[in-house]
C-alpha cells in the first residue's frame, strides 16, 4: 500500500476535482492509450484533471511494482546504502517514495520530468514526506543521452524508457548508468515491456555490470522473443477512491511488470528464479525456473522430498529457488 503520508496527500489533491471530472479524465486517458497503443503517461495528460486522475489510479500500482523490484535488489545487495537517487522520467514521484522506503540512507533526490504540471503535483505530494522527499530537486527536461545530470548512487527509470523512440533507448540506458552504483529499470509486464527491459539489460551487461535481479546470471536471456516474456506480479489493494476512479468492483488489482537491476560490483545471486506461478497439485509442485547454466528449466518437487517440498509449497512467482537453506534439487 502507499505510505500513509503519500495517500493523504494524494487524497487532498484529488479533492480539488469532482468525481465526475476525474471519471471523465480517466475515460479520456484510456481512449488516448487505446488509440496510441501506449500504456504509460507520455503526452496523453493534457490537463490538471488528467494528471491528478492518472496519479490517483496509477501511482499505487507504480509504487507497488517499484517497491517490489527495489526490495528484491536490496535483498541481493546487503550493505548497499545509497546516499543519492536520480529518477529519470519520474512523473509524480512514485519511484522516489518507493526508494525512500527501501533505502532510508537516501539523502539527496533528483527527479527529471518533462511536464511542468506533473512536476507541480509531484512536488506537492512530496511535501508530506520525510525530509529527503520534501527536499527533492524537480527538474523540467526531456530525457536524452546528452542531458547533463547529477551523479547518483541509485538511478531509476520506471514506465518511461518504452515511451522513447527505439533508437534512442541504448544511449539513454548508458546515460542512466553513468557514475551510478545501481540502475533499476521497470516497464509494464507485457511482451513489449519485456523486450524494452531485455534490450536495456543487454546494454548494462555489455558495460560489465552485474545483473543482480531478477536474473541469476549475466548471460544472454534464455527467453525467446515472441514466444514468452519475463515478468512478475504484485497484488495491491484498491481504496474506495481507486475503485471509483477506475470503475472497478474488485478490492484489489494485480500489477504485472518487467524489470532489471544492475550494479557495478559483484554480488551473490540465487541459483535460479521462479518465472511463473508454481503449479501445485496433490503431492507435487511444478516450478518454471530461469537458471544460470541450464537456461529455462522445469522442476517438479514431490512430497517425498520432505523439507524441499514444504519450501516449494510456500515459494511464489519471482522468488529465488532453491531457498538458501536447501540444497539445489537434481
Amino acid at each position: 500500500m502507499l505510505p500513509d503520508d503519500l495517500s493523504a496527500a494524494l487524497d487532498q489533491a484529488v479533492a480539488r476535482f469532482s468525481p465526475q471530472e476525474l471519471s471523465d479524465a480517466v475515460t479520456r486517458i484510456t481512449e488516448r492509450y487505446r488509440v496510441a497503443g501506449v500504456s504509460t503517461g507520455g503526452n496523453h495528460l493534457r490537463s490538471r484533471a488528467d494528471i491528478t486522475a492518472y496519479a490517483a489510479y496509477r501511482m499505487p500500482a507504480t509504487y507497488a511494482a517499484a517497491s517490489t523490484a527495489m526490495r528484491q535488489a536490496a535483498m541481493l545487495t546487503p550493505g548497499f546504502e545509497p546516499r543519492s537517487h536520480l529518477d529519470a522520467g519520474g512523473g509524480t514521484g512514485a519511484a522516489i517514495w518507493a526508494a525512500a522506503g527501501i533505502w532510508p540512507s537516501i539523502e539527496r533526490i533528483t527527479v527529471v520530468e518533462h511536464d511542468a504540471h506533473i512536476i507541480d503535483l509531484g512536488r506537492r505530494l512530496a511535501r508530506g514526506g520525510a525530509a529527503p522527499l520534501r527536499g527533492t530537486t524537480w527538474r523540467q527536461a526531456s530525457i536524452g543521452a546528452g542531458l547533463d545530470r547529477p551523479a547518483a548512487d541509485l538511478v531509476t527509470m520506471s514506465y518511461a524508457l518504452g515511451e522513447l523512440p527505439g533508437p534512442d533507448r541504448p544511449g539513454v540506458v548508458k546515460w542512466l548508468a553513468e557514475e551510478a552504483a545501481m540502475v533499476i529499470i521497470i516497464e509494464p509486464g507485457t511482451p513489449a515491456g519485456h523486450a524494452t527491459v531485455a534490450a536495456a539489460r543487454d546494454v548494462l551487461a555489455a558495460q560489465g555490470r552485474t545483473i543482480v535481479a531478477p536474473c541469476p546470471h549475466d548471460g544472454a536471456c534464455p527467453i525467446q522473443e515472441g514466444r514468452d516474456w519475463c515478468h512478475f506480479s504484485v497484488r495491491l489493494p484498491r481504496t474506495s477512491l481507486h475503485r471509483r476512479i477506475k470503475a472497478g468492483t474488485l478490492s484489489f488489482e494485480d500489477e504485472k511488470f518487467s524489470y532489471v537491476a544492475a550494479t557495478t560490483g559483484p554480488w551473490p545471486r540465487p541459483a535460479s528464479r521462479v518465472l511463473r506461478h508454481p503449479q501445485k497439485r496433490k503431492g507435487v509442485v511444478s516450478l518454471r525456473l530461469c537458471t544460470e547454466g541450464d537456461g529455462l528449466r522445469d522442476v517438479i518437487v514431490s512430497k517425498r522430498q520432505g523439507g524441499l517440498y514444504r519450501q516449494a509449497r510456500d515459494v511464489d512467482w519471482g522468488d529465488a529457488w532453491p531457498p538458501p537453506s536447501i540444497e539445489s534439487p537434481d
